[in-house]
């Protein structure tokens, strides 16, 4: 009768402390990639909520505004105030604790002040507003940095053309220098 051969508990244990190290070596940076997959993810989702605010507003006829507070880190959708009663389609989205959002001017020169419009239920923050002819405002930001940390960034930026969002996916500290 043979006896089959099976795993010791030493050979078990020491298994086990290989993948426990492997796993802690690489674990530094399995962490940078989920961070970098966060931040990417955020700004595909802003993306397509600029995608969705100017096919509502051409569809219904009624301006739209994607509000972005910086300071709660909270970006949104909804109806120009003043056009309709109210909007039951307003899309809200909040930030994770460690990414932030800000708004650069657009390329024509013009005060911050031009650039900020009081959303109600917000206050007075930038935003981008999409016309019920398809087109984005002239007071619209025409870049939007997302920020994980001081050097991930990503940034939707107004096409040439001025048609519509895009992401810049290699956007650095360095390159607005």
């Amino acid at each position: 009768m043979s006896h089959g051969r099976a795993f010791t508990l030493i050979e078990l244990v020491l298994v086990m402390t290989m993948l426990l190290i492997v796993f802690s070596v690489a674990l530094p940076s399995l962490k940078g990639f989920f961070r970098g997959r966060t931040l990417d993810s955020e700004a595909r989702r802003f993306l397509s909520l600029t995608r969705y605010g100017q096919s509502r507003a051409v569809s219904e006829g009624v301006p739209m505004v994607l509000w972005i507070d910086t300071r709660r880190g909270a970006y949104g959708l909804q109806q120009q105030a003043g056009y309709t009663d109210g909007d039951s389609n307003t899309v809200r989205f909040v930030l994770s604790e460690d990414t932030r959002v800000e708004v650069q001017m657009p390329a024509v020169l013009m005060s911050a002040s031009q650039l900020n419009q009081i959303v109600p239920g917000v206050g007075n923050v930038p935003m981008i507003r999409f016309t019920p002819d398809g087109f984005i405002g002239e007071n619209s930001p025409g870049r939007i940095l997302f920020r994980h940390g001081q050097d991930d960034a990503i940034a939707v930026a107004e096409t040439t053309n001025r048609l519509r969002y895009e992401m810049q996916a290699n956007y650095s500290r360095n390159a607005r220098r």
